[in-house]
């Protein structure tokens, strides 16, 4: 089964736990670093691509978020938001898919073009920007629809100020990738 037909909104409806250092008893070793790490995660996936990199959008539109979603950006359970789901492949196998909540009120002035951005990486917006700041990393394990569990990551970014949720599912093929964040 393709991963994203196996990723629904309710897999991201999930219990997250916020770290400052993930564990052994939360995450295998090879995961940690990923799960942990602060930087840009496109500029890992370029380096341990060896530029072999790129997006593919899987979905794009406005919908409501899950409840933790909506939680999490402080907006009302029932606000539509620009909800953007894609995969970051690597030498053409797929390591990561990404899930981004933007609510309608981030996406004014220059951050109107969170809406336009199609095979771009969000992450080279965000880390380029000069006003970003990031929010603390979230952790969880989302169980698939074929009852496959994976690793993900989550924290919400201000541009400007105004919030948007990343989320980022770590895949099997990521883990046969010689680097580490």
């Amino acid at each position: 089964m393709p991963i994203p037909s196996a990723l629904t909104s309710m897999n991201f409806d999930v219990r997250w736990t916020g770290l400052r250092r993930v564990t052994r008893l939360h995450a295998p070793q090879c995961w940690q670093r990923w799960l942990t790490d602060r930087a840009s995660l496109t500029q890992h996936l370029l380096t341990a691509s060896q530029g072999h990199f790129r997006v593919e959008v899987v979905r794009q539109g406005w919908a409501r978020p899950t409840r933790s979603e909506a939680l999490e950006l402080g907006i009302p359970m029932r606000q539509l938001a620009l909800i953007r789901e894609v995969q970051l492949l690597g030498n053409d196998q797929v390591w990561v898919f990404a899930r981004s909540i933007i609510p309608a009120s981030t996406m004014t002035g220059r951050e109107r073009q969170l809406s336009h951005v199609g095979n771009r990486s969000l992450g080279t917006i965000l880390f380029t920007d000069a006003t970003m700041r990031r929010g603390p990393l979230q952790i969880s394990r989302l169980k698939l629809s074929n009852q496959q569990k994976v690793w993900a990551r989550r924290s919400t970014f201000f541009l400007s100020g105004k919030p948007l949720l990343v989320c980022e599912v770590f895949l099997p093929a990521l883990e046969q990738v010689n680097y580490r964040p």
